[in-house]
């Protein structure tokens, strides 16, 4: 990891340079993986010193041209506590669905929402994600529903979502997108980019108008519990090293 620039290494730790650096390239990867809805949704990270503030994007800068310096600071009430961006602007709906989530869980450190077509498609639907693929059966049993409220802006909301999200790390926002958390970036990443592939190929099956081939309880639960085997902490870091090479011409951009 980089140092610290030499124009911010007064205002953060070495610690949080590498957070913000880390998320800067989530965002990257998330527009490389075409899953930005222009400038709304949000990724955030809890602060690596202090738990109970967390890191989120300055409203308005899109996904792919985020950089490590373009990160906001904030508490769980929403309050800017950043001395390198102190009039950081913060998507509303986005603190209110991230503080909820980092308040209630502390095992999980990145929370990840995107409105993608097939995400949204998926959140419309009555019967939500269906164990069609290899990729759907992952959450099998391991996936929350969060009814449709309106746009986020009401802290009375958190409560809720809290609620509803449980014990698990991937839920659907009914009429409204994913949802995805981790206990490390890389880990999030993984939730994501499982639960959207599965949503895609879902609305691509479903498109074909031909009856769908359910696998049996015994298999999908089978599947589910492959997906927490051992070995995939490995898998997950592997993959995540292997999403960053994608991007690492962009490397010196998105962590300044």
């Amino acid at each position: 990891m980089n140092n610290i620039p030499l124009n911010v290494r007064q205002h953060i730790s070495n610690n949080e340079w590498q957070a913000r650096c880390e998320l800067a390239a989530l965002y990257r990867l998330l527009a490389y993986y075409r899953m930005t809805d222009l400038i709304d949704t949000h990724l955030t990270l809890r602060h690596p010193d202090t738990p109970e503030h967390f890191l989120i994007n300055h409203y308005g800068i899109p996904f792919d041209l985020m950089r490590a310096s373009d990160l906001v600071r904030i508490d769980h009430d929403g309050k800017v506590v950043d001395t390198l961006n102190p009039q950081g602007r913060v998507n509303a709906a986005g603190f209110v669905i991230h503080s909820a989530i980092h308040a209630a869980r502390p095992e999980l450190d990145c929370v990840i929402h995107t409105h993608t077509a097939a995400g949204m498609a998926v959140s419309a639907l009555q019967e939500g994600l269906l164990p069609l693929t290899q990729h759907a059966m992952k959450f099998h049993g391991k996936l929350a529903y969060h009814e449709y409220e309106g746009v986020a802006l009401d802290t009375a909301e958190r409560q809720r979502l809290v609620v509803d999200l449980g014990p698990h790390k991937a839920m659907i926002l009914r009429n409204h997108g994913l949802l995805a958390a981790g206990e490390s970036v890389a880990e999030a990443f993984m939730e994501i980019y499982f639960l959207e592939r599965a949503c895609q190929a879902q609305v691509q099956a479903l498109s074909g108008g031909r009856a769908l081939h359910i696998p049996s309880e015994e298999v999908k639960r089978h599947t589910a519990a492959q997906f927490d085997s051992e070995d995939e902490k490995e898998i997950t870091h592997l993959a995540w090293q292997a999403a960053l090479r994608l991007i690492e011409d962009q490397h010196d951009d998105y962590c300044s």
